[in-house]
């Protein structure tokens, strides 16, 4: 088998900027027949190799050298593979289309979406906002809600209430008779192009369009803005006014709360008091703690009191519907860095903007690259196709053949024909149900969605700085490996007589260690592995016992036997303790049981045979085959382009002038 050599020189996808001069850079540290390499591209390599520049700064000469020696044998290597022509080979141009076309898509979606996504996320939630709102339901006729939508903004800018216009016009249930008031909210709790229009509204400001969402249409007012806290830490006194179900005595509760609060005032510790006299009973041993909490995991008047203290501070008496409440903030937890905070902000941003993110770039696309269905090829369908027949076999046995060659849609000056886009289809188990128009117009968006994704990501090496260097290190990739295999691993020729000199030439190196040979019982209880003890002392076969009675899977059927084992098995080297073949051991503790294991046979070190050996000598002869053919051809090679390499100048290798 064939030994493929790590690539991670080549294919890495960082992309680093030399931060050093231009005269700096441009100092030459090798030539190699025509070409040279110069020290900034040095940099830029071994900066990409080691993970960086400032790690790369802190590495040795010596390990400058170590690099350089290898990155010349790479860059000669790249050479022999433009004089063979690897730059024009069809099948290496289709190895490296196709990758960047899988991998484009990733990377386009990755830098245009997910990453300013994120980052925006970051920034918007660095805030939150208090937000009202008047909601429109849809109507039936979509014009009838956003025209109600329109005149209602109107009515407000013309200087109508906006507490009396929400109470008259809002659908929204809940805020309504609050003047439309949604409580504190930040990105990622709800409907992106609703965050995003209360984000770009200034304060106690009216949005000045209304904002469509699946649920109808929105009026938007900011009423507050403050840079915001994720989570404090909150213990609580309660005191419930509420007797049963239908009766409360506030007046009683409150008078025990006043009482606790100026005890509080007089110098008393909060969670002694908690303990004493609250009357939540899930927090009150613990003297009140509630943990940390976040915005919206609280009723909104104990919310709202919380989010206004500062550590080590004490609310006012709170009332909610369950009871009066003193509340004390005794941490709290700054808003994280962008690091910290990534993979969360990933996770926020996939489940709540990531669809609308994607939507809007491929609707970008469809423009950029004129995507248009065939509105004739598409007539036909509509026309012509029988829904109740069923997936492929219909498509091949009827009106396929009429149609096959019709344009279904074109991008960027191309044309996909019905044949292509069937071919496809059949491919998705999605598809693959009742045909019809409808079924098939989607089908033919899809593809062309994916059609001009795959368009941009093909183009995208010209636009992109930084995926044109994935794509250059990728392509040196595929054309050292094609080398590598050329003059490497297709001329490693194995054969038994190859292998059998090889053998002989060191078989010193092949050897068994002291091994031993055995039988177990073995049981999880003690108790157990003495009763199988006192049956061997009395005679019973361990054959017969281990067969029926020992527990480690797999050994049943063969009477607990173990072949030649060396003797870095504990189990082994009890076996290998006892002096005569034939005896066995006493009970002894071995891992989650007991064993009991008795001697076959004892084999001292020695040379393995050939036969032994055959698949590590295997393994060692290709090794050292491919090291011999490497060396060959880097001399090879080093012979045609007479390298002259100038390890003096490394000394100015990460040095800015």
């Amino acid at each position: 088998m064939r030994i493929r050599i790590s690539l991670a020189l080549i294919i890495i996808t960082s992309f680093i900027v030399s931060s050093c001069s231009p005269e700096h850079s441009k100092i030459v540290i090798a030539e190699f027949g025509k070409d040279n390499l110069t020290l900034g591209e040095f940099e830029n390599a071994y900066a990409k190799n080691v993970g960086g520049i400032e790690t790369a700064k802190k590495d040795s000469i010596a390990k400058y050298i170590n690099f350089l020696d290898l990155y010349v044998n790479f860059k000669m290597k790249l050479r022999d593979a433009s004089v063979r022509g690897y730059n024009t080979d069809p099948a290496l141009s289709a190895e490296l289309n196709d990758y960047k076309e899988k991998v484009g898509i990733s990377y386009l979606i990755e830098k245009q979406i997910v990453e300013p996504g994120i980052k925006k996320l970051y920034d918007q939630r660095k805030y939150e906002m208090r937000v009202s709102h008047i909601m429109i339901r849809p109507d039936s006729v979509e014009e009838k809600s956003k025209t109600l939508a329109y005149q209602i903004l109107d009515s407000l800018k013309l200087g109508k209430n906006w507490n009396d216009m929400a109470k008259k016009y809002s659908a929204d249930q809940y805020s309504k008779n609050k003047g439309g008031d949604i409580y504190w909210l930040t990105a990622g709790m709800i409907i992106p192009e609703f965050e995003d229009a209360f984000y770009n509204t200034e304060i106690g400001k009216v949005n000045p369009v209304p904002v469509k969402t699946r649920y109808g249409w929105h009026i938007i007012k900011v009423t507050e803005k403050r840079e915001r806290i994720p989570q404090v830490r909150a213990s609580h006194i309660l005191i419930d006014f509420r007797i049963d179900s239908t009766k409360t005595d506030s007046v009683a509760a409150r008078k025990q709360i006043e009482d606790i609060k100026n005890q509080l005032n007089n110098g008393a510790d909060f969670a002694e008091l908690a303990k004493k006299y609250s009357e939540d009973p899930s927090s009150k041993e613990n003297g009140g703690d509630l943990g940390f909490i976040e915005r919206r995991m609280m009723v909104p008047e104990f919310d709202e009191a919380a989010f206004n203290l500062k550590k080590g501070e004490v609310s006012n008496i709170v009332r909610t519907n369950f009871g009066y409440h003193l509340i004390k903030v005794t941490d709290t937890k700054p808003y994280p860095s962008f690091e910290d905070e990534k993979e969360n902000l990933k996770k926020l941003f996939k489940k709540t903007r990531y669809d609308k993110a994607y939507a809007d770039l491929v609707s970008n696309l469809k423009v950029k690259y004129n995507l248009k269905l065939n509105e004739n090829t598409i007539s036909f369908f509509a026309k012509n196709i029988d829904s109740t027949k069923v997936g492929p076999d219909y498509w091949k046995k009827s009106w396929r053949d009429q149609i096959k060659d019709a344009e279904v849609y074109s991008y960027a000056g191309k044309k996909v024909i019905v044949d292509t886009l069937f071919s496809r289809m059949e491919k998705s188990a999605e598809n693959n149900k009742l045909v019809d128009a409808k079924m098939i117009t989607a089908a033919a968006n899809k593809d062309g969605e994916n059609s001009v994704l795959a368009e941009e990501a093909n183009n995208l090496d010209k636009s992109d700085p930084q995926f044109a260097s994935l794509m250059d290190d990728y392509k040196n990739g595929i054309h050292i490996f094609k080398l590598q295999d050329d003059e490497v691993w297709s001329k490693v020729k194995i054969d038994s007589v190859k292998l059998l000199d090889f053998y002989t030439k060191n078989k010193d190196k092949y050897n068994w260690t002291d091994r031993v040979k055995f039988q177990e019982i073995f049981s999880r209880k003690d108790s157990l592995i003495n009763v199988y003890y006192d049956k061997l002392t009395k005679g019973e076969s361990f054959d017969t016992l281990a067969t029926k009675f020992t527990e480690r899977p797999g050994f049943k059927e063969k009477a607990g036997m173990y072949d030649l084992v060396d003797l870095t098995n504990p189990i082994a080297t009890e076996a290998n303790n006892l002096q005569i073949v034939g005896s066995y051991s006493k009970p002894f503790k071995n891992g989650g049981g007991w064993s009991i294991v008795k001697l076959i046979a004892k084999e001292p070190a020695r040379t393995k045979t050939f036969e032994e050996a055959k698949a590590e000598v295997s393994g060692q002869f290709q090794e050292s085959e491919s090291k011999r053919l490497e060396n060959e051809y880097i001399a090879k090679l080093k012979s045609m382009y007479k390298p002259e390499i100038n390890y003096s100048k490394l000394e100015e290798a990460f040095k800015t002038k």
